[in-house]
């Protein structure tokens, strides 16, 4: 087994002496680091040498900064956490055991736009990291690091930390070589332009450029990415994906799109994943992605004949595709592109590409704030991801989302939200699967019109048209009764119930 690791996937002869532990690798990070992780939405993490650093942590308590791409799977997390070893974490987690820390106020939780993490390291905004721990499927001759499933924030914190701990992933196909585009921008203030034009668009290397020297350990591990925990649609998703359907007809219609659209981006989750699965029952055609997470949809988009191609930051799949998708690597690889997440979710790109976006909201109100992390304005979810990246920069801003939750104790449209993320200067078209409410060119008192009639659930119409009526008797350009607009978070907060 090791003479093929050293031939195939260690193909830099003096770093094959470097072969470690998880134990031994871990040794490398001490008490108070800021240690950068691989890991981008469940796909991609260093599976060892975490576990191994919390197993020491139960004996020898320790405590770090983490930092990574996204979420990571493997219950890292909820491990990581229950050994106290967190004391900082940056800049996105979905980990309920670690959710829990945020909110108890245990773990100092830093929520970030993904595309900003790594320009604050490199800007020196943020401390420096000490270790990198990253997930490869090689080593090239000259010592760069081939990723695997993610790039996410990989390709910085190697090239910006001290040291560098590598995971060869046998489990990780050696088909994953090539498929990587890791380009680093240039620094300020003579930024050159990211000469990304179009979703396909090749413009970096396909290996991660390190000094072999910086190898401080290597891992060799064969465990296997987390699958997604993504639903199958069901009706009301496919509602939703119905109306934003035939709302991009119109546009076609109008002359404002053709039957190609615009590049596609979506956010992780199973509303959003619903959602692109429904373009397969549409006449558009020859689609582009341009995102940061490829999930199931993706490759159902790509086996229907509906996509051409797809640049991410990960690919994060359900077990069943990954059983479908893995040993057809070699065959989906020609349209398929990892970037680092700075180049991904980048605002520069997404404007000059011109993304239709698909965002997920955890409520959204009538005049077209969205919330997208925390729970009741206080308890944080997840983390506002790439969202806001895309949401700023898009073509068309779309956020989506069930009219309610909960069997219907909760409203996801509000009069007020709780906690602003998207502003509604930022937020262009609006779906539940009660309808779409489309806010281009619209006043305060439009929109909420707009959303009123389109997106709220029948259970709450009569409330909300109450709450409008008298809001606008007050006047103002964005009429509200402020004693009155955050009640309904106060009253399910007293009873369960917004109504």
């Amino acid at each position: 087994m090791l003479d093929g690791v050293h031939n195939d996937r260690i193909r830099c002869g003096r770093l094959r002496e470097r072969i470690a532990t998880a134990e031994e690798a871990a040794a490398l990070i001490e008490d108070g680091m800021t240690v950068g992780m691989s890991g981008f939405t469940r796909a991609g993490e260093a599976k060892a040498v975490p576990m191994a650093l919390a197993a020491r942590a139960r004996q020898h308590p320790l405590k770090i900064t983490l930092m990574t791409g996204a979420s990571l799977g493997n219950d890292l997390d909820k491990t990581l956490t229950e050994a106290h070893v967190l004391a900082r974490r940056i800049p996105f987690q979905s980990d309920p055991a670690l959710r829990r820390a945020i909110n108890r106020g245990e773990v100092m939780f830093i929520d970030q736009h993904l595309s900003e993490t790594v320009e604050m390291l490199r800007t020196r905004q943020l401390p420096r990291v000490d270790v990198a721990v990253i997930e490869a499927v090689a080593i090239t001759e000259n010592g760069g690091i081939v990723p695997t499933t993610s790039v996410g924030n990989s390709a910085s914190f190697a090239i910006l930390a001290e040291k560098v701990i590598v995971e060869i992933n046998l489990s990780q196909p050696a088909e994953l070589e090539g498929l990587h585009d890791i380009y680093i921008p240039t620094y300020r203030p003579n930024r050159m332009p990211i000469p990304v034009v179009t979703p396909e668009s090749r413009v970096g290397l396909p290996f991660i450029p390190i000094p072999p020297e910086k190898i401080a350990a290597i891992v060799v591990t064969e465990k296997l990415d987390s699958s997604s925990t993504i639903l199958d649609p069901d009706d009301d998703t496919r509602a939703i994906a119905g109306h934003l359907s035939e709302f991009l007809l119109h546009e076609v219609r109008a002359g404002r799109l053709d039957h190609t659209l615009q590049p596609l981006q979506a956010g992780i989750g199973t509303i959003a994943n619903a959602v692109l699965h429904g373009f397969i029952d549409t006449p558009f055609h020859d689609l582009k992605m341009y995102s940061e997470v490829l999930q199931d949809s993706t490759f159902d988009l790509f086996d229907a004949g509906k996509l051409r191609f797809a640049s991410g930051s990960s690919i994060t799949l359900s077990e069943r595709k990954y059983q479908e998708v893995l040993p057809r690597l070699a065959e989906y690889k020609p349209r398929l592109m990892l970037r680092p997440q700075e180049i991904s979710n980048h605002p520069e790109v997404v404007r000059r590409l011109g993304l239709i976006c698909i965002n997920t909201a955890l409520e959204f109100d009538i005049y077209g704030n969205v919330n997208s992390t925390h729970v009741g304005g206080t308890q944080m979810m997840n983390g506002i991801g790439g969202s806001g990246d895309f949401a700023r920069n898009a073509y068309l801003s779309v956020f989506v989302t069930k009219s309610i939750a909960k069997h219907g104790a909760i409203s996801s449209v509000v009069p007020m939200v709780s906690h602003v993320d998207h502003t509604e200067h930022d937020v262009d078209i609006l779906v539940t699967e009660v309808g779409l409410a489309d806010l281009r060119g619209l006043a305060p008192r439009e929109r909420a019109a707009t959303i009123i009639a389109n997106c709220v659930h029948a259970d709450y119409q009569p409330l909300m048209r109450d709450y409008f009526a008298r809001a606008s008797a007050r006047g103002g350009h964005t009429p509200h009764v402020l004693e009155e607009a955050l009640s309904w978070h106060v009253r399910l907060a007293e009873t369960g119930r917004m109504a």
